[in-house]
């Protein structure tokens, strides 16, 4: 009983999460946010340019494109936000300030960029080579086939993915703390670390983790949601006697029913 007791109170202590949690609400959760979209936006604009890049019949667009992926994917994040917060900062300093924003969303960015790039490709070339043939055919241009046409199918393929790569970077976003943070600059994994090592308990630290779940799990079951709508289509009954019977996009055409014997007069 000492023991749980003990453990409820190292976890639980109602006290310590009552005291960090407005801290956390007014600027924990705003900076994680801020860090979190800020990067997510700038790496899946990366990713997507990886991604066309790597399809590319043009090998100095494509190999490049790889050895990014390579380097990236194979660095621990820790590692990239280090190198880039820390080799980058003088530069940092003289355009931004002591602001250790911009260059943790930078690395934060070029990190998820490599993940959503191979996200991305692998949406598109599961897209049939047919239709980009058959846009092509109707009059479209390369850029406006695969922008109207391959694209978004390949994007919705692979939105799965792509949503649990944005969650991966709300988390990562914690370790942004390794560039030095003053305390309006705070994150939640900041914040329930200082408040930890002051109070000697980690229940601000488990409130923190809460504020992440928070974030993490609706996102997760709300881009499962669009996911099962977007794969699902609605039967519609074609008329035989209309010529243009095609359903529309999303809509899958039931064949026509064969009147029986007792209903033909």
């Amino acid at each position: 009983m000492d023991t749980l007791s003990t453990l409820w109170e190292t976890f639980f202590d109602r006290d310590s999460m009552r005291e960090a949690l407005p801290e956390m609400l007014t600027v924990g959760l705003p900076n994680t946010l801020i860090l979190a979209i800020s990067a997510a936006l700038l790496g899946s604009i990366l990713g997507m340019l990886l991604a066309i890049a790597g399809i590319s019949r043009t090998r100095w667009l494509r190999w490049p494109a790889r050895v990014y992926t390579d380097v990236f994917r194979g660095l621990p994040a820790a590692a990239t936000i280090l190198l880039i917060g820390v080799g980058l900062a003088p530069l940092g300093m003289e355009v931004w300030g002591p602001n250790p924003y911009p260059l943790g969303i930078l690395a934060l960015s070029l990190i998820a960029g490599a993940y959503i790039g191979e996200i991305f490709r692998s949406g598109i070339q599961s897209v049939e080579a047919a239709q980009l043939e058959g846009a092509r055919a109707l009059g479209f241009s390369w850029g406006e086939a695969m922008r109207l046409v391959i694209i978004p199918q390949g994007v919705r393929r692979v939105l799965p993915a792509w949503v649990n790569q944005l969650i991966a970077l709300i988390k990562d976003s914690s370790l942004v703390y390794f560039l030095g943070l003053v305390a309006s600059q705070r994150e939640l994994f900041r914040i329930g670390q200082d408040y930890a090592a002051t109070t000697g308990n980690e229940s601000a630290l488990l409130l923190a983790g809460l504020f992440y779940l928070a974030l993490t799990v609706p996102l997760t079951h709300a881009v499962n949601w669009i996911d099962r709508r977007l794969r699902q289509g609605r039967s519609v009954t074609v008329d035989p006697d209309d010529d243009g019977g095609l359903a529309l996009a999303g809509e899958t055409a039931l064949p026509p029913q064969t009147p029986t014997g007792k209903d033909h007069r």
